[in-house]
Protein backbone atom coordinates (compact mmCIF):
# COMPACT_ATOMS: atom_id res chain seq x y z
CA UNK A 1 0.00 0.00 0.00
CA UNK A 2 1.59 3.34 -0.71
CA UNK A 3 2.28 6.00 1.75
CA UNK A 4 -0.21 9.46 2.11
CA UNK A 5 1.48 11.88 0.18
CA UNK A 6 3.05 14.49 2.56
CA UNK A 7 0.18 16.94 1.49
CA UNK A 8 -2.65 15.37 2.42
CA UNK A 9 -1.24 14.28 6.27
CA UNK A 10 -2.72 17.91 7.29
CA UNK A 11 -5.96 17.55 5.85
CA UNK A 12 -6.43 14.16 6.68
CA UNK A 13 -5.64 14.79 10.49
CA UNK A 14 -8.06 17.15 10.65
CA UNK A 15 -11.00 14.95 9.41
CA UNK A 16 -9.88 12.18 11.91
CA UNK A 17 -10.29 15.22 14.50
CA UNK A 18 -13.63 16.09 13.38
CA UNK A 19 -15.10 12.85 13.38
CA UNK A 20 -13.23 11.41 16.41
CA UNK A 21 -16.63 12.15 19.06
CA UNK A 22 -18.83 10.14 16.28
CA UNK A 23 -15.80 7.31 15.83
CA UNK A 24 -15.44 7.04 20.00
CA UNK A 25 -19.66 6.94 20.24
CA UNK A 26 -19.41 10.31 21.43
CA UNK A 27 -18.25 8.42 24.97
CA UNK A 28 -18.54 11.65 27.85
CA UNK A 29 -15.10 10.27 28.72
CA UNK A 30 -13.32 9.53 25.58
CA UNK A 31 -14.30 13.01 24.18
CA UNK A 32 -13.51 14.44 27.92
CA UNK A 33 -9.86 13.06 27.37
CA UNK A 34 -9.87 14.01 23.98
CA UNK A 35 -10.12 17.73 25.04
CA UNK A 36 -7.46 17.65 27.73
CA UNK A 37 -5.08 15.66 24.91
CA UNK A 38 -5.78 19.45 22.83
CA UNK A 39 -4.94 21.58 25.81
CA UNK A 40 -2.30 20.01 26.02
CA UNK A 41 -1.08 20.38 22.29
CA UNK A 42 -2.01 23.92 22.47
CA UNK A 43 0.39 24.27 25.42
CA UNK A 44 2.64 22.23 23.55
CA UNK A 45 2.95 24.06 20.31
CA UNK A 46 3.40 27.52 22.62
CA UNK A 47 6.25 26.38 24.98
CA UNK A 48 7.43 25.01 21.26
CA UNK A 49 8.46 28.70 19.99
CA UNK A 50 10.47 29.69 22.54
CA UNK A 51 13.00 26.20 23.31
CA UNK A 52 12.27 24.78 19.75
CA UNK A 53 12.24 27.75 17.69
CA UNK A 54 15.17 30.05 19.36
CA UNK A 55 16.82 26.86 21.47
CA UNK A 56 16.19 29.02 25.09
CA UNK A 57 15.19 26.69 27.94
CA UNK A 58 11.95 27.66 29.55
CA UNK A 59 11.16 25.75 32.41
CA UNK A 60 7.90 28.32 33.96
CA UNK A 61 5.42 27.99 31.25
CA UNK A 62 2.86 27.18 33.40
CA UNK A 63 3.19 30.32 35.02
CA UNK A 64 1.56 32.17 31.81
CA UNK A 65 -1.09 29.14 32.11
CA UNK A 66 -1.91 30.24 35.14
CA UNK A 67 -1.86 33.92 34.36
CA UNK A 68 -4.70 33.15 32.02
CA UNK A 69 -6.94 30.93 33.72
CA UNK A 70 -7.07 33.24 36.57
CA UNK A 71 -7.11 36.24 34.38
CA UNK A 72 -10.60 34.58 32.76
CA UNK A 73 -11.40 33.60 35.82
CA UNK A 74 -11.56 37.11 37.60
CA UNK A 75 -12.90 38.73 34.53
CA UNK A 76 -15.64 36.41 34.46
CA UNK A 77 -16.94 36.04 38.10
CA UNK A 78 -15.90 40.20 39.31
CA UNK A 79 -17.26 41.67 35.48
CA UNK A 80 -19.73 39.43 34.13
CA UNK A 81 -16.73 39.31 30.94
CA UNK A 82 -17.87 35.79 28.79
CA UNK A 83 -15.71 33.64 27.36
CA UNK A 84 -15.13 34.73 24.22
CA UNK A 85 -13.95 38.44 25.37
CA UNK A 86 -11.86 36.43 28.39
CA UNK A 87 -9.74 34.10 25.82
CA UNK A 88 -8.33 37.51 23.92
CA UNK A 89 -8.29 39.44 27.19
CA UNK A 90 -6.15 36.51 28.57
CA UNK A 91 -3.92 36.43 25.94
CA UNK A 92 -2.93 39.85 25.78
CA UNK A 93 -2.08 39.64 29.20
CA UNK A 94 0.03 36.80 28.68
CA UNK A 95 1.88 38.11 25.99
CA UNK A 96 2.59 41.50 28.37
CA UNK A 97 3.94 39.40 30.95
CA UNK A 98 6.01 37.24 28.86
CA UNK A 99 7.42 40.78 27.51
CA UNK A 100 7.90 41.81 31.34
CA UNK A 101 9.45 38.47 32.17
CA UNK A 102 11.63 38.55 29.01
CA UNK A 103 13.03 41.76 28.62
CA UNK A 104 15.39 41.12 32.09
CA UNK A 105 16.79 37.90 30.57
CA UNK A 106 17.60 39.08 26.92
CA UNK A 107 21.28 38.37 28.09
CA UNK A 108 20.81 35.37 29.71
CA UNK A 109 21.16 31.80 28.19
CA UNK A 110 21.38 28.27 29.11
CA UNK A 111 20.79 27.37 32.59
CA UNK A 112 20.67 30.98 33.80
CA UNK A 113 17.38 31.82 31.86
CA UNK A 114 15.99 28.22 32.83
CA UNK A 115 16.88 29.30 36.50
CA UNK A 116 14.99 32.99 35.67
CA UNK A 117 11.82 31.43 33.97
CA UNK A 118 11.42 28.64 37.12
CA UNK A 119 11.20 31.52 39.66
CA UNK A 120 8.99 33.17 37.63
CA UNK A 121 6.18 30.00 37.42
CA UNK A 122 6.60 30.09 41.33
CA UNK A 123 6.38 33.29 42.03
CA UNK A 124 3.14 33.49 39.96
CA UNK A 125 1.73 30.40 41.75
CA UNK A 126 3.14 31.87 45.30
CA UNK A 127 1.08 35.42 44.51
CA UNK A 128 -2.16 33.11 43.47
CA UNK A 129 -1.97 30.84 47.03
CA UNK A 130 -1.40 34.22 49.11
CA UNK A 131 -3.33 36.66 47.74
CA UNK A 132 -6.15 36.16 48.96
CA UNK A 133 -8.01 39.65 48.77
CA UNK A 134 -7.55 38.95 45.27
CA UNK A 135 -7.09 35.33 43.57
CA UNK A 136 -9.48 33.52 47.58
CA UNK A 137 -5.68 31.50 47.76
CA UNK A 138 -5.97 27.74 48.50
CA UNK A 139 -9.63 27.90 48.08
CA UNK A 140 -9.95 28.61 44.08
CA UNK A 141 -11.82 30.39 42.37
CA UNK A 142 -15.31 28.38 41.83
CA UNK A 143 -18.22 28.92 39.54
CA UNK A 144 -16.70 30.46 36.40
CA UNK A 145 -19.08 30.46 33.83
CA UNK A 146 -19.24 28.01 31.32
CA UNK A 147 -18.85 29.53 27.39
CA UNK A 148 -21.87 30.13 25.59
CA UNK A 149 -23.02 30.68 21.86
CA UNK A 150 -26.03 31.35 20.40
CA UNK A 151 -27.72 32.01 23.92
CA UNK A 152 -27.31 28.25 25.50
CA UNK A 153 -24.27 27.58 27.61
CA UNK A 154 -22.12 24.89 26.75
CA UNK A 155 -23.11 21.52 28.31
CA UNK A 156 -20.93 18.22 27.45
CA UNK A 157 -17.68 17.87 26.41
CA UNK A 158 -18.35 18.16 22.51
CA UNK A 159 -18.90 21.87 22.65
CA UNK A 160 -15.22 22.10 24.45
CA UNK A 161 -14.20 19.43 21.80
CA UNK A 162 -14.78 21.54 18.92
CA UNK A 163 -14.07 24.84 20.72
CA UNK A 164 -10.57 23.86 21.63
CA UNK A 165 -10.00 21.88 18.00
CA UNK A 166 -10.66 24.83 16.67
CA UNK A 167 -7.76 26.68 18.42
CA UNK A 168 -5.23 23.80 17.86
CA UNK A 169 -5.97 24.28 13.87
CA UNK A 170 -5.38 28.06 14.09
CA UNK A 171 -2.41 27.77 16.23
CA UNK A 172 -0.87 25.10 13.75
CA UNK A 173 -1.61 27.85 10.75
CA UNK A 174 0.00 30.53 12.34
CA UNK A 175 2.84 28.81 13.93
CA UNK A 176 3.52 26.88 10.51
CA UNK A 177 3.07 30.45 8.30
CA UNK A 178 5.44 32.04 11.49
CA UNK A 179 8.03 29.26 11.32
CA UNK A 180 8.92 29.92 7.40
CA UNK A 181 8.53 33.55 7.51
CA UNK A 182 11.32 36.23 8.12
CA UNK A 183 10.38 36.16 11.71
CA UNK A 184 10.67 32.18 11.62
CA UNK A 185 14.09 32.37 10.33
CA UNK A 186 15.48 34.61 12.44
CA UNK A 187 14.56 32.50 15.37
CA UNK A 188 15.78 29.25 13.99
CA UNK A 189 19.15 31.75 13.23
CA UNK A 190 19.48 32.42 16.65
CA UNK A 191 18.77 28.95 18.31
CA UNK A 192 21.80 27.50 15.94
CA UNK A 193 24.14 30.31 16.53
CA UNK A 194 23.46 33.34 18.49
CA UNK A 195 26.41 35.15 17.47
CA UNK A 196 26.14 34.35 14.64
CA UNK A 197 22.93 35.43 13.75
CA UNK A 198 23.60 38.81 15.58
CA UNK A 199 26.61 39.44 13.02
CA UNK A 200 24.17 39.23 10.28
CA UNK A 201 22.34 41.95 11.46
CA UNK A 202 19.41 39.94 13.50
CA UNK A 203 17.84 42.04 15.93
CA UNK A 204 18.41 39.47 18.44
CA UNK A 205 16.57 41.11 21.69
CA UNK A 206 13.55 42.32 19.24
CA UNK A 207 13.19 38.86 17.85
CA UNK A 208 13.28 37.13 21.15
CA UNK A 209 10.69 39.12 22.92
CA UNK A 210 8.35 38.71 19.79
CA UNK A 211 8.81 35.08 20.60
CA UNK A 212 8.56 35.28 24.71
CA UNK A 213 5.28 37.36 24.16
CA UNK A 214 3.94 35.02 20.92
CA UNK A 215 4.38 31.62 23.25
CA UNK A 216 3.05 33.19 26.33
CA UNK A 217 -0.02 34.63 25.34
CA UNK A 218 -0.95 31.05 23.73
CA UNK A 219 -0.12 28.82 27.35
CA UNK A 220 -2.48 31.97 28.48
CA UNK A 221 -5.28 31.19 26.34
CA UNK A 222 -4.88 27.64 26.63
CA UNK A 223 -4.95 28.52 30.81
CA UNK A 224 -8.57 30.87 29.77
CA UNK A 225 -9.88 28.09 28.04
CA UNK A 226 -9.29 25.51 31.17
CA UNK A 227 -11.09 28.18 33.30
CA UNK A 228 -14.35 28.01 31.44
CA UNK A 229 -13.87 24.24 31.10
CA UNK A 230 -13.26 22.87 34.21
CA UNK A 231 -15.25 25.98 36.16
CA UNK A 232 -12.96 26.04 39.13
CA UNK A 233 -9.14 27.38 39.17
CA UNK A 234 -7.05 27.04 42.17
CA UNK A 235 -3.10 27.27 42.79
CA UNK A 236 -2.68 23.26 42.95
CA UNK A 237 -2.91 22.88 39.20
CA UNK A 238 0.02 25.14 38.41
CA UNK A 239 2.66 23.32 39.97
CA UNK A 240 6.08 22.83 38.35
CA UNK A 241 5.64 19.78 37.08
CA UNK A 242 3.11 20.64 34.75
CA UNK A 243 6.25 22.95 33.48
CA UNK A 244 7.93 19.32 33.12
CA UNK A 245 5.85 17.22 31.53
CA UNK A 246 5.18 20.02 28.29
CA UNK A 247 8.87 20.51 27.95
CA UNK A 248 8.85 16.50 27.86
CA UNK A 249 6.18 16.67 25.06
CA UNK A 250 8.12 18.56 23.10
CA UNK A 251 11.72 16.77 23.64
CA UNK A 252 9.52 13.83 23.01
CA UNK A 253 8.41 14.39 19.66
CA UNK A 254 11.06 16.55 18.19
CA UNK A 255 12.59 20.37 19.58
CA UNK A 256 11.46 22.84 16.98
CA UNK A 257 8.57 20.57 15.14
CA UNK A 258 5.20 21.81 14.75
CA UNK A 259 3.99 17.50 13.95
CA UNK A 260 6.24 16.62 16.90
CA UNK A 261 5.03 18.25 19.48
CA UNK A 262 1.29 17.68 18.21
CA UNK A 263 2.20 14.11 18.69
CA UNK A 264 4.50 14.00 22.27
CA UNK A 265 1.00 16.19 23.39
CA UNK A 266 -1.27 13.16 22.47
CA UNK A 267 1.36 10.33 23.62
CA UNK A 268 1.83 11.47 27.14
CA UNK A 269 -1.41 12.70 27.71
CA UNK A 270 -3.08 9.38 26.35
CA UNK A 271 -0.29 7.34 28.31
CA UNK A 272 -1.11 9.22 31.58
CA UNK A 273 -4.86 8.19 31.19
CA UNK A 274 -3.95 4.95 30.63
CA UNK A 275 -1.33 4.68 34.08
CA UNK A 276 -4.02 6.49 35.61
CA UNK A 277 -6.11 3.64 35.68
CA UNK A 278 -3.81 0.50 35.28
CA UNK A 279 -1.93 2.28 38.68
CA UNK A 280 -5.70 2.53 40.35
CA UNK A 281 -6.24 -1.00 40.00
CA UNK A 282 -2.75 -2.30 41.50
CA UNK A 283 -3.65 0.62 44.95
CA UNK A 284 -0.91 2.51 43.92
CA UNK A 285 -0.53 6.35 43.67
CA UNK A 286 -1.43 8.46 40.77
CA UNK A 287 2.08 9.87 40.49
CA UNK A 288 4.00 6.88 40.05
CA UNK A 289 3.17 7.47 36.01
CA UNK A 290 5.57 10.28 36.19
CA UNK A 291 8.11 7.47 36.91
CA UNK A 292 7.15 6.16 33.55
CA UNK A 293 7.43 9.48 31.93
CA UNK A 294 11.21 9.02 32.99
CA UNK A 295 11.67 5.92 31.71
CA UNK A 296 10.37 6.72 28.35
CA UNK A 297 12.50 10.11 28.57
CA UNK A 298 15.62 7.80 28.94
CA UNK A 299 15.02 5.66 26.41
CA UNK A 300 14.30 8.16 23.95
CA UNK A 301 17.01 9.97 24.95
CA UNK A 302 19.11 6.64 24.15
CA UNK A 303 17.75 5.64 21.03
CA UNK A 304 16.36 8.56 19.42
CA UNK A 305 17.79 11.83 21.07
CA UNK A 306 16.43 13.92 18.33
CA UNK A 307 12.72 13.32 18.71
CA UNK A 308 10.04 11.06 17.15
CA UNK A 309 9.37 13.63 14.02
CA UNK A 310 12.57 15.63 14.32
CA UNK A 311 13.06 18.58 11.75
CA UNK A 312 14.69 17.73 9.15
CA UNK A 313 18.13 20.26 8.22
CA UNK A 314 16.89 23.48 6.79
CA UNK A 315 13.42 22.90 7.78
CA UNK A 316 11.59 25.18 9.76
CA UNK A 317 8.77 23.64 12.12
CA UNK A 318 8.29 20.65 9.36
CA UNK A 319 9.41 17.04 9.70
Amino acid sequence: MRPLPRRWLWPAAALLALAFPALAGFDAYICHVAVLVLLYVTLALGLNIVPGFTGLLDLGYVGFYAVGAYTAGLLSLNFGVGFWLTLPLAALNGALWGILRGAPTLRLTGDYFAIVTFGFSELVVMVAKNETWLTRGPMGLPGIPPPSAFGASFRGEIPFYYSILAIVALLVVVTRRIASSRVGRAWFAIREDEVAAEACGIDIARYKVTAFALSAAVGASAGAFYAHWITFVSPGTFQFWESVIILCMIVLGGMGSIPGAILGAVILVSLSEVLRGLLGQFGLPEDTRFLFFGLVMILMMRFRPEGLLPVKAGANGER
